[in-house]
């Protein structure tokens, strides 16, 4: 029955199973599946005898793909600016570089990047079924981070894409690699409780934090260091946002200066600066306040809390700018897109939505854009997070009934259910230079995966 390729769509799933694994090829997925890798593997098999070829393998793959590998003298991660790791681990990857021909009538070809272990199997073709092709500098497309003695409240990447941070009710954060198998390499500790919070500054050479112990603190990421601590809240800080303005991206003392404000039950927002001692500016509320952003100028602060409303703050003036209506309960959290043109807010009241704030909308327009459901809050009344994608094309937020969403942004459709956590998914981030996806939940661990 192999003699003819024809006649592979006759043969039992148990045959077919039986002759991809003498070829050493991977067995799982549909009958369908498995007829189209052994017709691939005959071809091959069939090719490399026309050319003389004696081996058991798979057949060159020099019309597809060009594989340049690095012995261990020589070996680069995937990042060249990898941050020291204590694990012992170490990881090799071969760089696998596919041309796809569109067939167009132009001479432009697609390049597409790799990442593949060193253990997998070169793939024939591009659009084959082997599940060992990394599309990210992950290991594996799915991995699962553990470590926090409590549930992980927060997450946060650096701007470069190399590290990932999480904040727990253990009172600590932990620094882990992005990329290869996510180790942990350095633990932040000196609160004395849960960690509700955090965020990387422009450089991300530092971590703020934001915690119920009524403070906040700057650490330094390479030693995990705490080199300054935020005191002034007389409650628990909810939330804490950096500014993202060029203005504040250098300092004659040779630090990395950050403007970061941060959202407290007291009802103020206060304004820190960690060139200074002490805040540089506070903004009181008539209520507890739970959410905070700052905007990309430095200029507007944005905030939510038990009021349902979100209030625009002119840090020029320290007084209200404007306030936007339209959710129904509390305001978990606050995230802005990239371009700094519309907010994303998550509530209590089951929804995400996006705003307008721009300084000028059209006349007769609102300033409330698009909504998002499907996510759900439960008793616990948590602060759940929400999130834009690098590009702004996607936003997500964290969900009480155990699953990610990711929604897109344009038509507001669910584009990913991604279930797997045994507890309420508190937030969910974006990875800044990949389609890499990362979730924290109630039930002390971290998701890291692949968006296929």
């Amino acid at each position: 029955m192999m003699d003819d390729g024809s006649d592979i769509t006759k043969m039992k799933v148990a045959e077919l199973k039986q002759a991809l694994s003498q070829r050493g090829l991977t067995t799982d997925g549909l009958k369908a599946d498995l007829v189209n890798r052994l017709r691939a593997s005959l071809d091959v098999e069939e090719g490399g005898e026309n050319h003389h070829h004696n081996d058991d393998t798979i057949g060159s793959t020099d019309d597809v793909n060009t594989t340049m590998k690095k012995g261990d003298d020589d070996y680069e991660e995937p990042s060249s600016k990898r941050p020291r790791t204590n694990s012992n681990c170490s990881i090799n990857y071969e760089k696998v570089v596919s041309i796809i021909d569109d067939g167009s009538d132009t001479n432009i070809n697609q390049v597409v990047t790799l990442y593949n272990p060193h253990t997998a199997t070169i793939p024939t073709t591009t659009n084959n079924n082997n599940n060992n092709i990394r599309t990210s500098s992950l290991a594996s497309s799915t991995m699962k981070l553990t470590g926090h003695k409590g549930s992980v409240y927060t997450l946060d990447y650096d701007p470069h894409g190399e590290v990932l941070c999480s904040g727990s009710f253990d009172s600590t954060c932990l620094l882990w690699n992005a990329s290869g198998y996510c180790e942990n390499f350095n633990v932040l500790s000196g609160h004395k409780n849960a960690i509700l919070d955090v965020k990387f500054t422009n450089t991300g050479e530092h971590v703020v934090t934001a915690s119920a112990d009524y403070q906040l603190g700057v650490y330094d990421v390479t030693t995990g260091n705490r080199i300054k601590r935020f005191m002034g809240h007389t409650g628990i800080v909810n939330a804490v946002s950096v500014c993202r303005s060029s203005s504040s991206s250098s300092s004659s003392s040779g630090g990395s200066p950050c403007l970061a404000a941060s959202a407290s039950d007291d009802r103020t927002c206060r304004l820190w600066d960690t060139r200074v001692r002490g805040e540089v500016g506070c903004l009181e509320d008539q209520y507890q306040i739970t959410a905070v952003a700052y905007a990309n100028d430095g200029l507007m602060v944005f905030t939510g809390g038990i009021d349902n409303c979100i209030t625009a703050w002119d840090v020029r003036q320290m007084k209200k700018s404007m306030t936007m209506k339209g959710h129904t309960d509390t305001i978990t959290c606050l995230a802005l897109n990239p371009k700094g043109t519309h907010i994303l807010s998550n509530s209590m009241d089951g929804t995400l939505k996006t705003w307008d704030i721009r300084p000028f909308v059209d006349s007769g327009k609102k300033r409330h854009d698009k909504t998002f459901v499907g996510g759900t809050h439960n008793a616990e009344k948590g602060l759940l997070n929400c999130a834009w994608s690098a590009d702004g094309t996607m936003v997500s937020g964290g969900s009480a009934d155990r699953v990610v969403h990711i929604w897109d942004e344009l038509s507001a459709e669910e584009l990913y259910y991604l279930p797997g956590h045994a507890g309420c998914v508190n937030a969910v981030v974006f990875h800044p230079k990949e389609n890499v996806v990362a979730s924290a939940s109630s039930d002390k661990s971290i998701f890291v995966g692949e968006l296929s």
